[in-house]
C-alpha cells in the first residue's frame, strides 16, 4: 500500500480476508481473534491507519470512553457524557436563523447575545427561534 492515508483505506474492501489478516497482524502486532468478522476487519484497519498517520484520541476522550464503558457494564441504560465541548472565551459564533445573522460571544459567565448574558447556548436558541 503506498503512503496516502486515503487510497490506502479505500483499497481495503478489495483485500482478501488473508491480505487483511496480515495487515492486522502488521499493524496490531497480534493476530486478528479468529472468530471477527470480515464486516469488523476494514473500520478497525481503517482506523488504525489513520491513527497512525495523524495520531489517535486525546487523553481525556479515552477517559471519557472509558468511564462510558465502566457505566454500561455496570447495567446503566443512559449514559450521560461528563465533559461537554468547550468554545474558547472570546470565540464568537455566527449562525442565520430566517434570514436573520445571529452572533454569539463566549464570555466567562456562558454566552452573550444582543447585550444580555446567557448561561447556555440553549437559552439564547429558543429566545431566538421561540421554541
Amino acid at each position: 500500500m503506498g503512503a496516502n492515508i486515503s487510497s490506502q483505506v479505500v483499497q481495503l474492501p478489495g483485500f482478501s480476508r488473508q491480505q487483511l489478516l496480515d495487515l492486522w497482524r502488521k499493524l496490531y502486532g497480534r493476530a486478528a481473534a479468529p472468530e471477527m468478522r470480515r464486516s469488523l476487519l476494514d473500520p478497525f484497519l481503517a482506523y488504525r491507519l489513520q491513527e497512525r498517520a495523524f495520531g489517535g484520541l486525546k487523553l481525556s476522550s479515552r477517559a471519557e470512553l472509558r468511564r462510558i464503558a465502566r457505566a454500561l457494564e455496570k447495567g446503566s441504560d443512559s449514559v450521560k457524557p461528563a465533559l461537554r465541548p468547550r468554545v474558547k472565551l472570546g470565540a464568537r459564533i455566527v449562525r442565520q436563523w430566517q434570514g436573520k445573522t445571529h452572533q454569539v460571544s463566549v464570555i466567562e459567565s456562558g454566552f452573550e447575545n444582543g447585550g444580555a448574558n446567557y448561561r447556555s447556548l440553549s437559552q439564547i436558541a429558543r429566545k431566538i427561534t421561540g421554541t
